[in-house]
């Protein structure tokens, strides 16, 4: 009897060992936001990620440049001791394509209603290569920066409409009110050598989007060669924020597939 008890708890804990090692082996998601947006758009995805077992790290996009952007990305995942699944929505798409390059443990990259640029495209360009985006009538004012560059906002009253338009309207208020400036200067910046091109990707986008025309993330997810393009019906520039579900399950898709 104390041998089948001693075998039995020998068992049971090699099991609770194995799950713990397959918990402790899943990739870190490691998600970077885009313009006129902040680190709290993710709140929803991230919720449901660490629910399933993933550490997610948040990062702070500075907005500022592409390359200066992608440095500090970089930087963050220089501090990552475990696999990553990068993930970018919008222009925290051509930051990610950016920062990626030259870390081995980055396994997947995953595109979040975002740009995945080549190399020495722009972000401005890309949004103009296909009919459909409303953005520019939207900005304000630019401010005027120190350095003699600008920020620029969307219109806190066009917000709504424009960005997050399947998002509650008091939400898109509070999200209008916190979103951070992008420079003119970080759109216009042309990107470098893409790490889509040695990185597999995945691509997520909503058929809604204004502020990046759905045909451009078409043509992109295909150029890039996604392992999974999903588009949602209806869903708006924000899709992370309005459709957390099916965001968060194809971050999986990608972490699981390595």
């Amino acid at each position: 009897m104390k041998r089948t008890l001693t075998a039995l708890t020998l068992a049971a804990g090699l099991c609770l060992g194995m799950s713990a090692f397959a918990q402790s082996t899943k990739p870190t998601v490691v998600l970077v936001h885009g313009a006129f947006a902040d680190a709290s758009s993710w709140n929803g995805v991230a919720k449901i990620l660490e629910k399933d077992g993933y550490t997610v790290i948040a990062a702070a996009n500075p907005l500022r440049g592409v390359k200066s952007d992608g440095a500090a990305v970089s930087a963050l995942l220089s501090s990552i001791q475990a696999p990553v699944v990068l993930v970018g929505h919008s222009y925290g798409g051509n930051v990610i394509s950016e920062a990626a390059n030259d870390h081995a443990n980055v396994k997947a990259l995953v595109y979040v209603s975002a740009f995945a640029p080549e190399a020495g495209e722009t972000v401005a360009g890309l949004a103009g290569k296909f009919p459909g985006s409303t953005l520019g009538p939207t900005l304000a004012a630019p401010v005027a920066l120190a350095d003699g560059g600008k920020d620029l906002y969307i219109q806190q009253s066009k917000f709504h409409d424009q960005f997050a338009a399947d998002v509650p309207a008091a939400q898109a208020a509070l999200m209008a009110a916190t979103q951070r400036p992008v420079t003119e200067a970080a759109l216009n910046e042309q990107a470098g050598t893409p790490a889509w091109k040695h990185v597999p990707s995945w691509y997520i986008y909503g058929d809604k989007d204004k502020n990046i025309p759905p045909q451009a993330m078409a043509f992109m997810a295909k150029r890039a060669d996604a392992k999974a393009v999903e588009v949602v019906k209806g869903g708006s520039h924000v899709v992370m924020v309005s459709n957390p579900v099916p965001v968060a399950r194809l971050i999986e898709k990608a972490a699981a597939a390595n």
